[in-house]
């Protein structure tokens, strides 16, 4: 009597079948979650805030870092001429230097125009008044280009403008970005510390939730071991879970620095209005929110790997 042979699944096939239970896994795994409400909303709420500090720190170093590069544009260097030099050679100077290529923008400040600022802004009128003559002297305020703005270009300019023989001194107007500057970069490593840090207690939280899950559904695993179930098949409901977790805390993460950036933006519009300017608060935007969505995501996913694997290892043991 000859053996009838069952016919092979064609690989097409066997890819429908395997998309098609992980289909299930996910949605049967998606189901779990929403049929467990409470415990879910606080397990999504504590990732989602792990993962929106690092996030709003980047938001606000990144803002800040805009409102820097719009100050750059403004920083100068003041080439103080000498006394003795007249309104037309500081202005035949002024036009030299504007040919230069590192220089975008150059304004001469001559002693009346600086004489009426003093008045204005110095409350010393009558002082002023009583003086004979205007013992201020003609200004050249050089703006660099962007390319040509870094320290060491600035400094190196400054000494150039100084050796000019109309030149009596000159001061450089961006120390204090370069201290903000600083600042800024060591905001920007405590950021990725402390999402480093946040991380791994997202890594815990997921693990410690699918490790419960796990702890739960037991008896359903040893019956899946009983007939055969390979790793793969048990482990992938959870990571399943995982990945869940972790989009849903990347969304929660999102919304809360969304919520958070809208709440600062009336306070800062007001801070800038008292300068003369205007300034919009950039949010994560469509890279950023992708960023926390994948870090969500991966660390769900790694987590609950983690938790199942121990599992795994455990009954292989025992």
């Amino acid at each position: 009597m000859s053996r009838v042979r069952r016919p092979s699944a064609r690989p097409s096939e066997l890819l429908l079948i395997w998309l098609a239970h992980h289909l299930r896994s996910a949605r049967e795994s998606l189901r779990r979650l929403f049929g467990m409400p409470l415990p879910t909303t606080m397990t999504v709420a504590v990732l989602g805030i792990s993962l929106a500090l690092p996030a709003t720190l980047y938001v606000g170093t990144d803002n800040l870092r805009a409102m820097t590069g719009r100050w750059d544009q403004t920083a100068a260097i003041s080439l103080f001429l000498r006394h003795e030099v007249d309104s037309s050679t500081a202005r035949a100077l002024a036009e030299r230097l504007r040919a230069r290529p590192e220089l975008a923008r150059v304004e001469l400040i001559e002693p009346e125009q600086a004489l009426a600022e003093f008045k204005e802004l110095g409350g010393f009128e009558g002082a002023l008044e009583a003086l004979d003559d205007n013992p201020l002297p003609a200004v050249l305020a050089l703006y660099p280009t962007p390319r040509h703005a870094t320290s060491e270009q600035l400094r190196a300019l400054e000494q150039q403008m100084v050796t000019l023989p109309e030149a009596d001194f000159a001061r450089m107007d961006t120390l204090w970005i370069e201290r903000l500057q600083a600042i800024l970069a060591l905001a920007e490593t405590a950021t990725l510390l402390l999402g480093a840090l946040l991380g791994l207690g997202v890594l815990l939280i997921v693990g410690n939730t699918i490790r419960l899950e796990i702890l739960n559904r037991r008896g359903e695993i040893e019956i899946m071991e009983l007939v055969g179930a390979t790793a793969a098949f048990i482990r992938r409901p959870f990571l399943y879970a995982g990945a869940w977790y972790g989009l849903l805390g990347g969304l929660c993460a999102t919304l809360l620095v969304t919520f958070s950036s809208g709440a600062l933006q009336g306070s800062v519009s007001r801070l800038a209005a008292l300068y003369g300017g205007e300034f919009r608060i950039a949010g994560l935007g469509l890279d950023g929110t992708l960023v926390v969505l994948l870090a969500g995501i991966t660390l769900g996913l790694v987590g609950s790997w983690i938790a199942v694997g121990r599992h795994l290892r455990g009954a292989e043991a025992d």
